[in-house]
């Protein structure tokens, strides 16, 4: 499956930067090197669902002004990281990825390289974090405030390839999103993400009280922020864009906690 997905990702514009770094605004980031479980788990790669919600981000389309967010998988954390120097940032940004030497070590290094650009009043923390285990460490980071604890936004970038994990990547995000009306998950899938895993990860997530409603990619690249590194440009852009799908989760009425 691993390689059936490196080459459709070739084959959309997907490939893997080379050790090229990537500019995006003010953030300078890496993949991880291409060995081991950043290999496997495609660490490697700059996938075009992260730059789909990087855009949105960057036209302050999704709502996380003071918010508490947390992402699961991150890989060099481009949303999460781009969340952090907005002019008006979230509270408590959580970036997490699969807990192995070579993954966490790039992903701290994107996070220090870039900590002088993190806004006032925002908080970044790096983690290594399995999906399915006990994520009470992760809450833990956040700011004390009145139950029910959990994230106010949950961000899930390029994940739903990986089918066999919809049920422990599913038991993480019922526990780390916060149960109240106002909660939102992000997911953003690329186009070689096969439909029918796409359509079992939303099944899923309903079964649990997630109602994940597809959402329109707006045509073409319109972030104004420059973008270098990776071949990327503007045309490189819209393709990858366009490439992608995405969907925006809110808790079922009955699964919120009054």
């Amino acid at each position: 499956m691993d390689e059936f997905l490196a080459d459709s990702a070739a084959l959309f514009g997907d490939a893997s930067t080379d050790d090229d770094d990537i500019q995006y605004g003010p953030l300078v980031l890496s993949v991880a090197p291409k060995e081991g479980k950043a290999n496997t788990l495609l660490a490697d790669h700059l996938f075009s669902p992260s730059l789909l919600l990087a855009e949105r981000i960057e036209r302050d389309l999704l709502s996380l002004k003071g918010k508490t967010v947390i992402e699961l998988g991150a890989g060099c954390a481009l949303p999460s990281l781009l969340a952090s120097t907005l002019d008006h940032p979230p509270a408590t940004i959580v970036i997490t990825d699969y807990p192995d030497q070579i993954i966490i070590g790039n992903l701290r290094k994107n996070v220090h390289r870039n900590s002088d650009k993190v806004s006032s009043g925002c908080t970044v923390h790096a983690r290594g974090y399995e999906w399915g285990k006990d994520a009470t460490e992760l809450l833990e980071l956040l700011p004390s405030r009145p139950a029910p604890k959990g994230f106010d936004v949950v961000i899930l970038s390029d994940l739903l390839h990986f089918d066999q994990s919809h049920d422990v990547l599913l038991a993480s995000l019922v526990f780390l999103l916060r149960r109240d009306a106002t909660a939102r998950v992000y997911v953003a899938a690329g186009k070689y993400t096969l439909p029918h895993h796409c359509e079992n990860f939303v099944r899923q997530a309903e079964r649990l009280g997630v109602e994940l409603e597809e959402a329109e990619v707006d045509g073409d690249w319109k972030g104004s922020m420059e973008v270098k590194g990776g071949g990327l440009n503007k045309e490189q852009l819209s393709v990858r864009k366009n490439m992608c799908r995405w969907w925006v989760g809110k808790w079922a009425t009955d699964k919120i906690v009054q």
